[in-house]
């Protein structure tokens, strides 16, 4: 490796910036070029590349978002797209690619190393639904905006005695929902892995309310269902009036907290160590707080990602 290549790709998360950081100064503490890819894949066919210095990346380790930006790119799924992006690698010398995203982000990686290309994967994504880590960037710092919410929210709650629905985001993962709604004392949480059970619900709810209990709060995963619908479902079934909070995008902006950027400077300078190791078709990730490299075809397993259900099991006991 004489050059290798950064690029953010899919929706962003805090963290991803400390990430590209470590790349770039790991890459040229090492004795590499390093090249920052704007614009995600579609930059990359694009030829938008730039040499980065050490000072590219200053005074970035501590802002949300990404300086290297993101985009969709329907036109790197197809065949000739790749063969563009590659094309324009070889234009501009570049041996070896980091790529820092979720899930989308390491399939289009995946296809670059069918093509010969070397490509580490950092994963960054809030969700925290990679496999083969326990752990993503910008996981921890969504986590604490959404409980910052929740607290927010119960003091309202609190004050007009009402029930609160919380959405947020987990298509298909509830692991923000879990933390935050643990962390956050909600007396149900609805995750993907588990769905719901509606008449459990409303009995958890009437249990409250029987021993006097003036408020509650319910957290959900936008892959089980909107928060609005969950609304309509408890005034439909049980006569129950809520109020609906969706967090949307919130939950992805704001500076990272101390621990996504200390692991994605870690992420990111062992994603150099790999590349300039010789090796790709490689993810980054971290077991039992030890960050580690395995197979990339490991993340599309089925299987291989899976929920604390001692937590979900600890919440429910917590919240009676």
């Amino acid at each position: 490796m004489k050059k290798i290549g950064v690029l953010t790709s899919g929706g962003d998360a805090p963290g991803m910036n400390a990430a590209v950081r470590a790349v770039v100064r790991k890459a040229i503490h090492d004795g590499l070029e390093i090249a920052g890819i704007f614009n995600g894949y579609q930059g990359l066919i694009e030829g938008k590349i730039e040499q980065l210095q050490l000072g590219s990346v200053g005074d970035i380790i501590q802002r949300g978002g990404t300086m290297l930006r993101s985009a969709r790119s329907s036109e790197f799924m197809t065949e000739e797209g790749r063969k563009k992006a590659v094309e324009q690698m070889k234009r501009h010398r570049i041996d070896g690619l980091v790529v820092i995203g979720g899930d989308g982000s390491f399939r289009g990686a995946f296809e670059l190393v069918k093509m010969g290309i070397p490509c580490v994967c950092v994963p960054a994504t809030i969700d925290n639904d990679i496999n083969g880590t326990q752990f993503t960037i910008g996981f921890d710092s969504a986590l604490n905006t959404v409980i910052d919410a929740i607290d927010k929210i119960r003091d309202t709650a609190t004050s007009h005695e009402r029930t609160f629905i919380i959405e947020v985001m987990g298509r298909d993962a509830g692991d923000l929902a879990l933390w935050a709604g643990l962390a956050g004392g909600a007396e149900t949480i609805l995750i993907p892995e588990e769905g719901y059970n509606m008449d459990e619900i409303i009995s958890r709810l009437k249990s409250g309310t029987g021993r006097g209990k003036k408020h509650s709060i319910i957290i959900v995963a936008e892959g089980v269902m909107s928060g609005s619908a969950l609304s309509d479902l408890l005034k439909e079934k049980a006569e129950i009036e809520t109020r609906v909070s969706v967090l949307g995008h919130i939950q992805r902006g704001g500076s990272p907290s101390a621990r996504d950027r200390v692991i994605a400077s870690q992420y990111g300078a062992r994603a150099v160590e790999v590349l300039n190791e010789g090796r790709g078709g490689v993810a980054i990730g971290m077991q039992n707080n030890v960050v580690v490299d395995y197979e990339l075809e490991v993340v599309f397993e089925p299987s291989d990602h899976s929920l604390d259900m001692e937590l979900y099991k600890l919440s429910k006991e917590l919240s009676i």
